[in-house]
């Protein structure tokens, strides 16, 4: 079966995020506050910038994602299901940062300007929609593939 740009795409974009998520959030995160010589200030001002430049790729790899489903000709492949566990993602994001990252953000301002900041179950709501990011995408992306293949 001939797939074309936009099956590729819809595929593609899926896992494209899947692989960025678990790079970033459960592999340079964690990593980062363990190499030699690195301060917590230090590691919290690279951390903002990397998720930073994380949320403008997430918002354009959503983006695409509906975009591409939009586009598609025909029905969409899975149908409603296609569009639960994209609308689904898209709630994620909107509460990963909308919600959480301003809270978090202003966390790590009292930490760089030397304070401490009380204790905080934040980055475990935050952690908490990367695992369910975690378990979207591959299924989202699996259910495409059957769909432009079948």
């Amino acid at each position: 079966m001939r797939v074309g740009v936009v099956g590729v795409l819809m595929v593609g974009v899926p896992f494209t995020w899947l692989g960025m998520v678990l790079a970033i959030s459960f592999l340079e995160t964690p990593l980062k506050f363990r190499a030699p010589g690195i301060t917590v200030p230090l590691a919290l001002g690279i951390g903002r910038l990397v998720f930073r430049a994380l949320a403008v790729a997430e918002l354009a790899l959503a983006t695409a994602l509906t975009a591409t489903l939009a586009l598609s000709s025909g029905a969409v492949p899975g149908g409603a299901a296609t569009w639960m566990l994209t609308g689904l993602l898209w709630v994620v994001l909107a509460v990963q940062w909308g919600v959480l990252r301003p809270r978090l953000d202003r966390r790590t301002h009292i930490v760089l300007a030397g304070g401490s900041p009380p204790r905080s179950r934040l980055h475990l709501a935050y952690v908490a929609l990367d695992v369910i990011k975690v378990v979207l995408l591959p299924v989202l992306g699996a259910l495409l593939v059957a769909g432009i293949t079948s």
